[in-house]
C-alpha cells in the first residue's frame, strides 16, 4: 500500500483543452480534481488545437497542492489517443496523471505502464469504466497497473452499452463491480457527473446512494454543484476521530492487528482511515 498515492478525491470537474484560459478558473472552483479534456467533450478538428493548447498551458500552469490536475487524453486504442500519449512523453513535462477513457482490457493498462516506466515518468493513471467489456474485466483492471490510483464509473456509455435506461437502480450491479474492484485494489472509486443541473435534489440523493455503496467520490459538469458534493463525501466527525485513533495505535502495535474497543482492525484498513484523515486535514486549512 502506497500511502504516498492517497489524496481527496471527493469532486472533480472537467476543463476544456481548446480553452487553457478556464484553467486557472477550474483549479479555483474548489474541486478536489480538476481534468483537462482532450476527448468527448473535444470535436475531432480541434483536437490537435487542444492537445498543443493543453501542453503549452502545462508548462506554465500553476496548480496548489490541495488539487490534483489529470489530463484526459482520447482513448488509447485511436489515433488521437496514441498522438496524445507520444505528444505528451516528447514534452518533457513531468505530468503527474492521465485520465484513461474507454478501456476494454488490462493489456491496455500494461502498454501505457510500460510506455510511461520507459520514458522515466512517474504519472498516476485515472482509469473510466464505461464499456461492457471493461466491466467483465474490471478486477484485473484494477490490479494490472501500481499507477493506477481511481477508477471512473463512466454511466452513460455504460448504460448505451448494457441497453438500459440511465438510472441509478438499473446500473447498481455495474457500480458494485467497481466498488469491490477498486477496494480490493486500495484504489478510489468516483461515480459518475450527475447531468440535471436543475435538479439539485435529484443529484444529492444519487451522491448520498452511491457513497453508501462504497464510492468515494462523484463527478460535477458545473461549480455549483462542487461544495455539496464535498460535503457528502467528507467523512463525520466521529469517522474522522476513530480514524486518527486507529493509525495512532497501529503506529505504537509492534503486529499488522490491534483491537480498538473491543474490535479487531487489521493492516488492510489503514488506507481508508489515512484517506479521512488528509479530507479532515484539507477542510480544517
Amino acid at each position: 500500500m502506497d500511502l504516498d498515492k492517497i489524496k481527496v478525491r471527493r469532486s472533480f470537474i472537467f476543463t476544456p483543452g481548446l480553452k487553457p484560459d478556464m484553467f486557472p478558473k477550474a483549479l479555483a472552483s474548489g474541486a478536489d480534481m480538476v481534468c483537462i479534456e482532450l476527448e468527448d467533450g473535444i470535436a475531432i478538428k480541434d483536437k490537435d488545437q487542444a492537445r498543443k493548447n493543453t501542453i503549452n498551458a502545462l508548462k506554465t500552469l500553476e496548480v496548489k497542492n490541495d488539487v490534483e490536475l489529470v489530463v484526459r487524453i482520447n482513448c488509447q486504442r485511436t489515433k488521437f489517443g496514441l498522438l496524445d500519449l507520444e505528444a505528451f512523453i516528447s514534452s518533457k513535462l513531468k505530468i503527474k496523471a492521465l485520465m484513461l477513457p474507454k478501456v476494454k482490457t488490462p493489456d491496455e493498462i500494461a502498454f501505457i505502464d510500460d510506455l510511461l516506466t520507459d520514458c522515466d515518468l512517474d504519472t498516476d493513471l485515472h482509469v473510466i469504466m464505461e464499456t461492457n467489456e471493461a466491466l467483465e474485466n474490471v478486477y484485473d483492471i484494477a490490479h494490472s497497473s501500481k499507477r493506477i490510483v481511481a477508477l471512473y464509473f463512466g454511466g452513460v456509455d455504460m448504460a448505451a452499452e448494457l441497453r438500459v435506461p440511465n438510472n441509478y437502480q438499473n446500473l447498481i450491479y455495474a457500480r458494485s463491480k467497481l466498488v469491490h474492484a477498486g477496494a480490493s485494489a486500495g484504489i478510489d472509486v468516483i461515480d459518475v457527473p450527475y447531468l440535471d443541473l436543475e435538479d439539485m435534489n435529484g443529484m444529492i440523493k444519487e451522491a448520498e446512494l452511491v457513497r453508501d455503496l462504497g464510492f468515494t467520490g462523484k463527478g460535477s459538469i458545473h461549480p455549483k454543484q462542487i461544495d455539496i458534493l464535498n460535503k457528502i463525501f467528507t467523512p463525520p466527525k466521529d469517522e474522522i476521530d476513530k480514524a486518527k485513533k486507529i493509525i495512532d495505535q497501529f503506529n505504537t502495535s509492534n503486529t499488522g492487528l490491534v483491537v480498538i474497543d473491543g474490535k479487531l482492525i487489521e493492516k488492510p484498513v489503514l488506507r481508508e482511515m489515512q484517506r479521512k484523515i488528509l479530507i479532515a486535514d484539507k477542510i480544517n486549512k
